[in-house]
C-alpha cells in the first residue's frame, strides 16, 4: 500500500486540499482523504488533476507530422494528404514503428495523456507481419510506462461496394480469417494497464457481411471490449455513403450495428441532429480530434448541442500534429465560439467553470472508449493522474476553481511537472527517465527514412 499527499486536486466532481490518496495492487485508488497533512519528511504535491486518456492515435504518423504541409497545384485536401501519408507509411517495418511509439508516448506522458487508443492499421497484409506490427506497439507501451488500448484495424476495401484496395493501402490489409486469428493471438499478450480492443476503420474499408464475424470474435474473447471506428470524417464520405446505401454513414451504423456504450465514434464531423441526439441516445462516445480536424479542414462537430443532451466525448491526438490535450479542449470550444458567435460554450447547462467542464467530460469519456478504469480520481479508479506546477506564471491570478480554466485556456508553457499511471511515477520533475535515449533513436530513424524518401 502505498500513501500519497497533494496540497489540493480536483477530487471526483469536487475541488480539495491536503489530500491523502491511498493506491493499492494494480495501481488502483483504495482510499481518499482530504484534510489531512503530510506527515514529517513525506513528500507533498502539488495541485493533482485526473490524467487525460488519449482515445484516437496513429502512432507512425508522428514522424510524418509538418511534412506535409505544403501545396502542389491542384486541390489540396484531406485526400491529397492521404495520398502523401501512404508514401510515408509503406516505409514502415516493426522496429521503425516501435521507435515512433516509443518516443510518441513519452511525449504524450509528458504532456498529461496516461492512456493511450493506439488505432492500429500498419499491418503489412500477412498475419505475422501484422503480429510484429502490433508487438511493436505493445513494446513501446510498456517500455514507456503509458496504458495501452490497443485496437489492430480490420480494414479490407478501398471504398463502399466493396471496392479493391489500391496498391498503396496494401500494408493495412488483413485477408478473410486473418483478422480473428490476430486477435486471437493478442488477447493474452496484453495485462495489467493494456488492453485489446475492436477497431473497423470505417464504413468504406470495411465490407457490411465483415462487421458480424468481428464483432463476434471479439466477443468471445472479451464482451467488454471497446469498439473504435472512423465515420462521418469528411462531406465526400457521406455523399459515397447515402450513393451506395441510402444512408448517412452515422444513420446507417445506428440502423445496422450495435452501438452502444463499447462504441467509439472517430470524428462523426458530419452529422445530423437526429444522429447525433441518437448516437447521445446509445450512450456511445464521440472521439474528437480538433487538432487533426482543423489539419486536414475536415469540419466541426456539433459539440454544443450533443454536450446539452448529455453526449459523451473525449479527445484524440490522431495524427499528431500536435500532442497537448490542452489544445485539442481549445480548439474544441474555440470551434463552438467561432461557429456560435458565443463564449464559454461547453460548459455545463447550470453554468460554471469551462475549463473544468471540458477536462472532466473528456476524461471521463477517454476512459469510457478506452475501457480504463480511470477519468476521475476516486476509490475504485486507477491512479492515473498529473500534476501541476503551481509557480508557473500559468496559475499566477487563479483560485483553486479557476485552475483548470488556467490550465486549459492560458497554454505554453507546460506546467505540468509529474505524471503517475497505475501508481507509478513516470514522468518526475517534467522528466521521462527514458527520453533521452528515446529521442535520439528516434531522431536517428526519421532521419534515415526522410533519406529513403528523397532517393525514391
Amino acid at each position: 500500500m502505498q500513501k500519497h499527499y497533494f496540497k489540493d486536486g480536483l477530487i471526483g466532481a469536487g475541488w480539495a486540499s491536503d489530500i491523502c490518496m491511498h493506491v493499492g495492487a494494480g495501481g488502483l485508488i483504495t482510499k481518499l482523504e482530504t484534510g489531512v497533512k503530510a506527515p514529517s519528511g513525506a513528500p507533498t504535491h502539488a495541485t493533482v488533476l485526473p490524467a487525460m486518456p488519449n482515445l484516437h492515435s496513429h502512432a507512425f504518423q508522428r514522424a510524418f507530422a509538418g511534412l506535409a504541409e505544403f501545396r502542389t497545384p491542384g486541390e489540396s485536401d484531406f485526400w491529397s494528404w492521404r495520398n502523401a501519408m501512404y508514401h510515408f507509411a509503406a516505409h514502415m517495418t516493426p522496429e521503425a514503428v516501435e521507435v515512433i511509439a516509443s518516443a510518441l508516448y513519452i511525449e504524450m506522458l509528458k504532456a498529461g495523456y496516461s492512456a493511450v487508443g493506439e488505432f492500429h492499421y500498419l499491418h503489412n497484409s500477412h498475419v505475422d507481419q501484422a503480429l510484429a506490427m502490433s508487438d511493436a506497439i505493445i513494446t513501446a507501451a510498456k517500455q514507456t510506462g503509458i496504458a495501452l488500448t490497443h485496437l489492430p484495424v480490420l480494414y479490407q476495401t478501398s471504398d463502399f461496394g466493396s471496392v479493391p484496395a489500391n496498391k498503396s493501402q496494401a500494408p493495412f490489409l488483413h485477408a478473410d480469417g486473418e483478422y480473428d486469428r490476430l486477435l486471437k493471438i493478442l488477447a493474452p499478450r496484453l495485462k495489467g494497464p493494456h488492453r485489446l480492443g475492436l477497431c473497423f476503420h470505417s464504413l468504406r474499408a470495411v465490407p457490411e457481411d465483415a462487421f458480424d464475424a468481428a464483432i463476434g470474435t471479439m466477443n468471445e474473447l472479451d464482451d467488454t471490449a471497446p469498439i473504435h471506428i472512423h465515420v462521418a470524417e469528411q462531406m465526400r464520405e457521406v455523399e459515397a455513403c447515402v450513393k451506395a446505401t441510402g444512408k448517412r454513414p452515422v444513420e446507417w451504423l445506428l440502423n445496422n450495428q450495435p452501438v452502444d456504450e463499447r462504441w467509439c465514434l472517430i470524428h462523426a464531423t458530419h452529422v445530423t441532429e437526429d444522429e447525433w441526439r441518437g448516437v447521445a441516445e446509445r450512450g456511445a462516445v464521440v472521439g474528437l480530434c480538433p487538432a487533426t480536424e482543423a489539419n486536414l479542414g475536415d469540419g466541426i462537430f456539433p459539440a454544443a448541442g450533443f454536450s446539452a443532451v448529455g453526449g459523451r466525448f473525449g479527445i484524440g491526438s490522431d495524427s499528431h500534429i500536435s500532442i497537448d490535450p490542452r489544445e485539442e479542449l481549445r480548439l474544441l470550444e474555440y470551434g463552438q465560439r467561432l461557429s456560435r458567435h458565443a463564449r464559454t460554450v461547453l460548459t455545463a447547462s447550470g453554468g460554471g467553470h469551462t475549463g473544468e467542464f471540458l477536462w472532466s467530460q473528456a476524461t471521463k469519456g477517454g476512459a469510457q472508449a478506452l475501457g480504463q478504469p480511470i477519468g476521475e480520481i476516486a476509490v475504485g479508479r486507477r491512479a492515473d493522474l498529473i500534476v501541476l506546477d503551481r509557480t508557473s506564471p500559468t496559475f499566477a491570478a487563479s483560485t483553486l476553481s479557476q485552475m483548470l480554466d488556467a490550465f486549459v485556456f492560458v497554454g505554453q508553457p507546460n506546467p505540468i511537472s509529474d505524471v503517475m499511471v497505475a501508481g507509478e511515477w513516470v514522468v518526475k520533475a517534467g522528466r521521462h527517465a527514458k527520453e533521452e535515449h528515446v529521442f535520439a533513436r528516434y531522431n536517428d530513424l526519421v532521419g534515415r527514412i526522410a533519406a529513403k524518401m528523397e532517393d525514391a
